[in-house]
């Protein structure tokens, strides 16, 4: 039977205020349990307000909305599926010959143009937002964080140090990650914030306990002459895992800037797997989200008088709950490289796809 535009209308409104008012719900409810957290944290600083807290949960609200975005489309789906089904609204329309893959059809199109919308528009406002409120994080509520900044560009690896002495800024053209060896080395050194007070040109730099091993050093200081040599050694507070980590995270780098970065990263010498893992989440998030829809079916589409609906609903939770987590010990396995990326990235969609479309053929055609 050919679906009437009508009756597809119908279910996409359905379908679309049910998911903005579980987006709105979550939402809140984030925003009171963050603002309640920071705040709390910025009890023992009089120097952070409540309007600062307020906009630091503000900035992190896209990111928990992108998070979240699985559990709105199964909760919503679940929900309009259910009121269709107890307003014998569903009921009519099989009757007359609506199968319920055609039903589905304006419900999985909403949920992929959401995963679409999340992914081009919601990611990159949210990466800049989550961005501004890492750097507020870690300017008024760590104690000693923000003391080492580190970038990479197009021109290498940039990282600056600071300490009780002064500051310094390390530039390598390309860096060995596996023993954190930088190559083509320069470092500015500056006393206080500004004033500079000498600058060392090595070939190679190699990060040891508390220091920097360099050789080949080129040392020169303003009204001093500059000397050569074979092996010196720079002082330094940071690890090999510092480092690692100070790269931005990959949730303040929007999707189109992602690929670029993997780029620079990897050209740099530096590893670009968390990046990466992330980026192909992105791309896979809008079949995730339509797998959603596929498994609240499974469990919203029973028939009101059989009864049992409300044991059906709790159980449509409790499989979107282990996906989550299932997902999430697939990604680890991922970033740990115990699996391919792409398959860490692409499992959790995939699998959650072929559950949904199995279970409404073994449930309406089997």
């Amino acid at each position: 039977m050919r679906l009437s535009t009508t009756l597809l209308g119908y279910l996409g409104r359905q379908f679309a205020f049910a998911l903005a008012g579980f987006l709105l719900v979550f939402l809140a409810i984030v925003y009171l349990f963050d603002s309640i957290e920071l705040i709390r944290r910025a009890a023992s600083r009089p120097s952070v307000t409540t309007q600062i807290v307020l906009k630091m949960a503000l900035f992190k609200l896209p990111q928990m909305a992108e998070a979240l975005a699985p559990f709105v489309v199964l909760f919503a789906a679940m929900i309009t599926f259910w009121r269709l089904t107890r307003s014998n609204e569903l009921t009519v329309a099989r009757a007359a010959g609506v199968s319920v893959w055609q039903f589905l059809i304006p419900i999985v199109g909403l949920a992929l143009l959401f995963g679409v919308f999340k992914m081009t528009v919601l990611n990159p406002a949210g990466a800049v937002l989550y961005g501004n409120y890492e750097r507020m994080e870690a300017e008024l509520l760590r104690s000693g964080s923000g003391n080492n900044l580190l970038s990479i560009s197009n021109s290498g690896f940039w990282l600056r140090q600071l300490d009780a002495k002064g500051n310094s800024v390390v530039h390598a053209r390309r860096v060995s990650s596996q023993n954190m060896e930088l190559f083509d080395v320069i470092i500015l050194n500056f006393e206080g914030q500004d004033k500079f007070i000498g600058r060392i040109d090595a070939a190679t730099a190699k990060l040891e306990a508390g220091e920097w091993r360099i050789t080949k050093a080129w040392i020169t200081a303003p009204e001093t002459p500059s000397r050569f040599e074979e092996s010196y050694r720079v002082p330094t507070s940071m690890t090999a895992e510092q480092i690692q980590d100070s790269f931005a995270s990959p949730l303040t780098i929007s999707f189109w800037e992602l690929p670029g970065f993997i780029r620079m990263l990897e050209a740099a010498g530096f590893s670009a797997t968390r990046h990466r893992l992330h980026l192909h989440e992105l791309i896979a998030n809008p079949v995730l989200l339509a797998a959603m829809v596929l498994i609240a079916a499974t469990f919203s589409l029973r028939p009101h008088r059989r009864g049992g609906t409300g044991l059906l609903v709790v159980s449509g939770v409790a499989v979107g709950f282990i996906l989550f987590f299932a997902s999430s010990l697939v990604g680890a396995l991922g970033q740990s490289s115990a699996i391919p990326v792409a398959l860490a990235a692409w499992t959790p969609a995939i699998v959650s796809t072929m559950l949904g479309v199995s279970m409404l053929l073994h449930l309406e055609d089997g």
